[in-house]
């Protein structure tokens, strides 16, 4: 495992006044991951839905589950946004296949995974979506990237 910088990570923004917090897991392990997570990240800060606040350092750290693919970056993002947290969900999923998703198998490779992590403090359980999110207090990919967060409001 290592810590790692780039050009967006870590970053401090501005907020716009969006009336909900939420911690967003970013991580992938295809292509140049690294420039990828800038790129999301300038995506979000420009549009209309999703701001982000704040971003951590990239852990790179191997995979968990199916364990025969490239190590993983991880990190983590405060954003602020007017969508619910199944708005929330649908539009991250979006930015997901936008960034060249594409779901094969449980645990695959992938370009991009957002997870929402903590949306407001609230608890959630349906179908499609656990709040907060399921075991992230035992993934050091959250864990770690998660203590170098200021002032942290979800």
């Amino acid at each position: 495992m290592s810590l790692m910088r780039s050009k967006r990570f870590p970053s401090r923004f501005p907020s716009v006044g969006f009336a909900h917090r939420a911690l967003i897991g970013i991580g992938g392990n295809l292509g140049d991951v690294r420039r990828r997570f800038d790129k999301v990240v300038d995506y979000l800060r420009h549009g209309r839905l999703v701001r982000v606040l704040q971003t951590s350092f990239i852990l790179k750290n191997p995979p968990f589950g199916y364990r025969e693919q490239p190590d993983f970056y991880n990190a983590v993002l405060e954003v602020e946004t007017e969508l619910s947290p199944h708005g929330l969900l649908r539009y991250l999923l979006w930015v997901e296949k936008r960034f060249g998703r594409k779901r094969s198998f449980k645990n695959a490779p992938r370009t991009l995974d957002l997870d929402i992590i903590f949306y407001d403090g609230i608890n959630l359980e349906t179908k499609r979506l656990q709040l907060p999110h399921p075991h992230f207090h035992e993934r050091e990919s959250v864990m770690i990237p998660l203590m170098f967060l200021k002032e942290v409001r979800v």
